[in-house]
């Protein structure tokens, strides 16, 4: 049993908010308790689904509006008005390397609301490049300096990729302003809230697809080979956006946790409760009464996994980021498996954690965990862009 103190300083240490702190944690693998997860492969009228024309016009239609009604709320379509305008353009940046764009997203006619992308193109390229696409915690500027070790920029252009990023709060505040500011603020006005409306998560998913709406217009870009990329809570981000919007051709998910790529009905680490309580406005309304009721749950996270099918997938863990539950991120990976082996592919086959460092992968799955903390460092990025290449080069 956890003493109380202990996880006062366990919350501090991995950035819990007080209202769990005084929650027992667990992450003790004999403590989970028994449970059944919900087959990917089950049609709501109990018949199995065989084919893939079963998968895509019955079952995924199903699933797809069980996470939207129950978890992340219906996001809005593109805004008529969405422009652009380009900001400003270094072609000399990163030594020479790269073009750098700032590219303003306005999201309405009159220019009440925009998001800035912040972009590297790696020069002398033969034509369209391909690109990552993600979120930022810091802003723009704070992709830099201190924090550059989250976005390699010159190691991902010396790839051969472009990478595109925006900050999250530039779309949706990240606290519950009870969705009057930011997006919710400019296409939900005058609306009633409903049990379903889109959550914060939603928001920024939301975002990254009129990204991409933008690369698709830009000539330096080929929209057709944009990966989504989130860490943490952009992680689960990533996931929505990939499993909502199928233009992206590779999802990429990093030490996404609950509410992202880890099962939840394993309890391990961060609860639905905990989270819930941590962050109500990050999914909608409905997504509340499976707080400490998991078993309710009429998905789990692996079916958004295979919501991504058959486009490729690739989950990260860090191995002391046990608030994320590293094993049950794997976990979902292995039970989205029968989704992608629809499509021929092959099944992701693990009972345990692989070795750190030791990169997993099928032909359209792949996992690592990597030794340390909850943070997304070069060797992840090393990894992705590696896994990246067998689909986007």
């Amino acid at each position: 049993m956890y003493k109380i103190a202990t996880l006062i300083m366990a919350g501090i240490l991995m950035g819990m908010a007080p209202s769990v702190w005084a929650q027992e944690v667990n992450y003790d693998e004999a403590r989970i308790p028994e449970y059944v997860l919900p087959d990917p492969m089950l049609m709501q009228s109990g018949k199995a689904v065989k084919s893939v024309k079963q998968w895509e016009k019955r079952r995924r239609p199903e699933l797809m509006k069980l996470f939207e009604t129950e978890m992340f709320g219906k996001m809005p379509g593109r805004p008529d008005d969405m422009h652009y305008e380009l900001l400003s353009e270094d072609p000399a940046a990163l030594n020479g390397k790269a073009t750098r764009k700032e590219i303003a997203v306005y999201f309405d006619s009159a220019r009440t609301l925009s998001m800035t992308l912040l972009m590297y193109v790696p020069n002398g390229a033969d034509g369209p490049v391909p690109a990552f696409l993600g979120a930022n915690f810091k802003g723009n500027a704070g992709t830099l300096g201190e924090n550059a070790r989250r976005w390699p920029f010159e190691y991902i252009v010396s790839k051969g990729y472009a990478v595109v990023t925006f900050a999250r709060e530039d779309v949706d505040p990240d606290h519950h302003d009870g969705f009057k500011n930011g997006i919710h603020g400019l296409m939900d006005a005058g609306k009633e809230r409903q049990a379903d409306s889109w959550g914060t998560i939603s928001a920024w998913s939301w975002g990254l697809s009129r990204a991409l709406d933008y690369l698709e217009t830009d000539d330096d870009i080929d929209g057709r080979r944009v990966a989504v990329i989130g860490h943490s809570r952009l992680g689960k981000t990533a996931l929505w956006a990939g499993a909502t919007d199928e233009r992206f051709a590779l999802v990429i998910s990093n030490d996404s946790g609950c509410g992202g790529a880890a099962l939840s009905r394993r309890r391990i680490g961060e609860t639905l409760q905990a989270i819930n309580r941590s962050f109500p406005h990050w999914f909608c309304e409905n997504f509340h009464k499976y707080s400490a009721n998991e078993d309710a749950l009429p998905f789990d996270q692996h079916e958004l996994i295979a919501l991504i099918a058959p486009r490729p997938v690739y989950v990260a863990s860090a191995s002391q980021d046990l608030w994320a539950d590293p094993k049950g991120e794997m976990l979902s990976l292995v039970h989205a498996s029968p989704v992608y082996g629809l499509y021929g592919y092959d099944a992701f086959n693990a009972e345990e954690l692989p070795q750190a460092f030791t990169p997993v992968w099928t032909d359209r799955m792949g996992y690592h965990l990597r030794d340390g903390k909850h943070d997304i460092l070069l060797y992840d990025w090393m990894q992705f862009i590696a896994f990246a290449d067998r689909f986007l080069k």
